[in-house]
């Protein structure tokens, strides 16, 4: 080749190198305000034949969760969350508890999972408008609305012959959350969260009235975020 080419060549390599550099800089530097996370973690549930709750005697099943965050300011975002909770009664109620059941037509137990999809706007203690200049640690928090899906099998007695009953509820909830984050690196944390789904119904376990709440689910969990672009800028 002669040697005009190969300048021009290498001049022409030299632009294109350096204008995607640039490219790549500039991609670098647009906020990622899009979050997505997984949790996993220990739960119970609040219900009527659910235990004795004072003396901790009570069943702790696994919950799972997948949420997807956009943040709209740099203390606000929106948050849409789903997720599967096990649920089981437990305990060990007095004879006298149990003739009352009885004479109610109430259910000794209950074991299945519930099904719940909410949307929730949340708020972070220490503001940050761009990805790169969160702190090493956050807290955040907020409650929303959520329906959920519950199908448990019930019986009436604690006797081995009896064959349970499905039975399927469905019924709204308001979601309560809050968690602390911690940095794991440029686009990732992790983060503890606490959740109470405050149900608006006492029929869940199929055993109404004997508490004094409804039937309410709580969780705690390890949460995996990680942190992606909404879109990509020219």
């Amino acid at each position: 080749m002669s040697k005009p080419f190969n300048f021009f060549l290498g001049v022409f390599l030299l632009f294109a190198s350096t204008d995607m550099f640039a490219q790549s800089f500039y991609k670098d530097r647009q906020s990622r305000d899009i979050i997505l996370s997984v949790g996993v973690g220990p739960s119970f549930s609040y219900l009527d034949n659910g235990g004795q709750y004072r003396s901790l005697n009570f069943e702790i099943k696994p919950s799972v969760s997948v949420a997807l965050n956009k943040k709209l300011t740099d203390m606000f975002e929106i948050r849409a969350t789903g997720g599967v909770q096990w649920i089981s009664s437990g305990g060990n109620p007095s004879n006298d508890v149990m003739d009352f059941w009885t004479a109610n037509n109430s259910s000794f137990t209950a074991v299945g999972s519930i099904y719940y999809f909410d949307i929730m706007p949340s708020i972070y203690i220490i503001p940050f408008g761009h990805h790169m200049n969160r702190s090493m640690f956050n807290f955040y928090g907020g409650l929303g609305l959520g329906v959920m899906h519950a199908s448990t099998d019930q019986t009436k007695s604690y006797s081995i012959d009896e064959v349970p009953q499905r039975v399927k509820r469905t019924t709204g909830y308001i979601p309560v959350r809050g968690g602390v984050t911690y940095t794991l690196g440029a686009n990732s944390d992790i983060a503890l969260e606490g959740t109470l789904l405050a149900t608006f119904t006492d029929t869940i376990d199929g055993n109404a009235g004997f508490n004094k709440f409804g039937d309410h689910f709580i969780q705690g969990q390890v949460v995996y975020r990680r942190y992606f672009f909404s879109k990509y800028k020219d």
